[in-house]
């Protein structure tokens, strides 16, 4: 629900009111009972919460690559060559 920004035009008070969007608007003020006029935001950012946006939350992770210093031909220079498996 967004939240609108009302000013009087009677007492110049200025106050927001946190309303659905097919709420009727208000009319009079809370202060001096005076006729009001809804002003026109400048709008709200968007906020993300959480641990973080996409890098975090969505993007898959991309298993890492190894580089084998051999290209496969010495099985048995490195145990962690992805070569040496079948050693």
């Amino acid at each position: 629900m967004p939240t609108y920004e009302y000013e009087c035009t009677k007492c110049a008070h200025k106050f927001e009111k946190f309303q659905k969007m097919s709420d009727e608007l208000l009319k009079k003020c809370p202060e001096c009972k005076g006729a009001i006029k809804r002003l026109i935001g400048r709008g709200a950012g968007i906020i993300f919460k959480g641990s973080g946006f996409y890098a975090t939350d969505y993007k898959k992770s991309e298993p890492k690559k190894t580089e084998c210093p051999t290209d496969g031909k010495d099985k048995s220079a490195c145990k962690k060559c992805p070569h040496a498996k079948n050693v």
